[in-house]
C-alpha cells in the first residue's frame, strides 16, 4: 500500500486568445485581483493554428500567457475554470466573447488545461469541468501527445512552458 502525501502546490498559467489589447488588459486586472500577482507574461504571439474561435471573436487573432506567482493546490483547478468563464462572459461584447481565458497548471512534470468539454482522453474533475494531461516533461523538454492541440505542440509555445516550469522549479526548491 502506498503512503498518502500531500501534493506540491502546483503554477496556474491561464492562455488568453483574443483580437484587442484592451480585452486582454482588462482580464490580466481582473484576474490579478482574484488570483494574485502575475509574474510571467508571455510576448504575444499570432493565432494562426485553428480558425475555430473566428466566428465568435473575430479574425486576426492573437494568443499569450500568463502565470501567477501564488503557487495554488491543483484541486482548485475547476473552480478557477469556472471563475474565468464568468470573467469572459463579464468582458463579453453582446453575444460574444472578446477574450478566450484557458487555465490550467503546470508541475515539474506535466501541463494540465481545464476544459468544459468532455473526451476520450479527459478527466473529471466536478461542476462539469474536464482535465486532460496537454504536454509531458521529459529529456528537458516539454512534449506533446497524439490529442495534444496543434498551437500548444509548437516550439514557441513549449519555450514558454519551459520558461515558466524554470519559474516554478525555483519556488519549488525554495519551500
Amino acid at each position: 500500500m502506498g503512503q498518502i502525501r500531500k501534493h506540491l502546490p502546483v503554477k496556474l498559467i491561464i492562455g488568453f486568445i483574443f483580437k484587442k489589447e484592451d480585452s486582454l488588459k482588462e482580464a490580466k486586472a481582473i484576474l490579478e485581483k482574484q488570483l494574485g500577482k502575475i509574474d510571467f507574461i508571455s510576448p504575444v504571439l499570432i493565432f494562426n493554428h485553428t480558425d475555430y474561435y473566428e466566428k465568435e471573436l473575430g479574425k486576426d487573432l492573437k494568443r499569450c500567457f500568463a502565470s501567477f506567482k501564488k503557487l495554488i493546490d491543483p484541486a482548485n483547478l475547476a473552480k478557477i475554470k469556472i471563475t474565468t468563464n464568468k470573467i469572459e462572459k463579464s468582458l463579453s461584447e453582446g453575444t460574444k466573447r472578446a477574450i478566450n481565458i484557458d487555465p490550467g497548471y503546470l508541475d515539474l512534470a506535466k501541463l494540465i488545461l481545464a476544459s468544459t468539454k468532455d473526451y476520450k482522453h479527459r478527466i473529471y474533475l466536478n461542476k462539469d469541468i474536464f482535465a486532460e494531461v496537454t504536454l509531458f516533461y521529459q529529456d528537458k523538454n516539454f512534449r506533446p501527445w497524439d490529442w495534444t492541440f496543434p498551437d500548444y505542440r509548437s516550439g514557441e509555445y513549449i519555450a514558454i512552458f519551459n520558461q515558466i516550469r524554470e519559474i516554478y522549479a525555483l519556488q519549488i526548491k525554495a519551500k
